[in-house]
């Protein structure tokens, strides 16, 4: 078996790996990134991105602007029953879809200097201050730190028995493109009975339609089709945007056993960045928004331990921890309150009833699920 030495190794090539790669390459060192698929690809996801992150990626010369993103200003929610309350953003967000967004990014990092390698990890062992990290067809790669990019949920958290996933979950999302007239500037948060739906553009003027139900619900139904006509257009929003809209994909893209449970930020000595160290509920809006934060915090935090700005492993691990929870924690705890909330009808509509007679309260709300411009 073949070994080879790195200092940093991230695994797994999404939002969250490719900007913490796309950092230490900037900072001059050097990084090995292992990633199963190939680019590009598209994701389950809801696409929009708080423009908090802009300042960031400028930073990075990593600036998104030429993809042609659509510019989001507003936002609609909706109850089940159709019932409606408008707002403007804060901050505004930009809608991009993960095809095109992990694929620059992707590029960018490559121009850098990346070292990706196309392979599935099988294994992140810690030992003698080493990493050691099986992958199924190079072999064994040795790395001082180790960065976990991994997405949602994988083999790898089976493997090493985070407690998050020895829970079963309910979720289910579904995600889709399609093509239809839909305002350029909106982000709309449709729910229905057993999960919310969000629709929004995307570059090339596509409209991304992606909802998160409960199993459950889902279950009772024959296909995706019929669980839509059937329980999403009850909501006569989505009625409207469905039964107008041409689907783009030959078939919607799923993902199961999506886990909201608290994770870790750092485990087996493994730095944890985006989803892999928190997931926000996409009724939030601001997943995409996290996991690039999250991202610059680690590679800062690398830095410093790797130039010798930061004593020991246990210091570099306890700053990490220390300002995830800082950044995200709070913004986590609301996120999962509002989606009980939500959920529950009875909750739900005084809620409502009370963001329409004092509007002024819902971007206050949106502001405890998102962050400052990132400087």
């Amino acid at each position: 078996m073949k070994s080879e030495k790195n200092d940093i190794i991230i695994v797994g090539g999404g939002l969250a790996g490719l900007t913490c790669a796309i950092h230490l390459l900037k900072s001059g060192f050097g990084v090995t990134l292992v990633e199963k698929n190939h680019y590009p690809q598209h994701r389950v996801c809801g696409e929009y991105i708080s423009n908090e992150v802009i300042p960031y990626l400028k930073w990075l010369d990593a600036d998104p602007a030429g993809l042609n993103p659509t510019e989001i200003t507003r936002l609609s929610i909706s109850s089940a029953n159709g019932k409606t309350i408008n707002t403007e953003l804060p901050l505004g967000g930009f809608g991009i879809s993960r095809f095109a967004l992990d694929h620059f990014l992707y590029q960018k990092a490559l121009q850098n200097g990346c070292t990706f390698i196309n392979d599935t990890v099988t294994a992140i062992d810690f030992k003698d201050d080493v990493f050691s990290i099986s992958t199924a067809k190079t072999g064994l790669l040795n790395a001082k730190i180790a960065i976990g990019a991994f997405g949602k949920r994988s083999s790898l958290d089976q493997k090493m028995e985070r407690g998050f996933i020895q829970k079963k979950s309910p979720w289910l999302a579904v995600k889709a493109h399609y093509k239809g007239d839909f305002p350029d500037d909106l982000v709309a948060l449709h729910n229905f009975k057993g999960g919310y739906c969000g629709v929004s553009k995307v570059e090339n003027d596509r409209i991304n339609i992606c909802y998160l139900t409960d199993y459950q619900s889902f279950k009772a139904h024959k296909n995706i089709t019929d669980f839509q006509k059937q329980v999403l257009y009850k909501n006569p929003h989505l009625k409207e945007v469905f039964e107008n809209c041409i689907p783009l994909f030959d078939q919607p893209l799923t993902i199961s056993q999506i886990s909201f449970e608290k994770k870790e930020s750092v485990y087996n000595h493994i730095l944890m960045v985006g989803d892999t160290a928190g997931l926000i509920h996409p009724l939030c809006g601001n997943g995409m928004a996290m996991a690039i934060h999250s991202a610059k915090l680690c590679a800062e935090l690398t830095i410093q331990f790797l130039n010798g700005n930061i004593s020991s492993r246990n210091l570099l691990e306890e700053k990490y921890e220390k300002v995830w929870n800082l950044n995200f924690k709070n913004r986590l705890t609301v996120g999962k309150l509002l989606s009980g909330i939500i959920r529950k009808g009875k909750l739900f509509a005084p809620l409502l009833n009370l963001l329409i007679k004092f509007p002024s309260i819902l971007p206050q709300i949106i502001k405890k699920t998102h962050g400052k411009p990132i400087i």
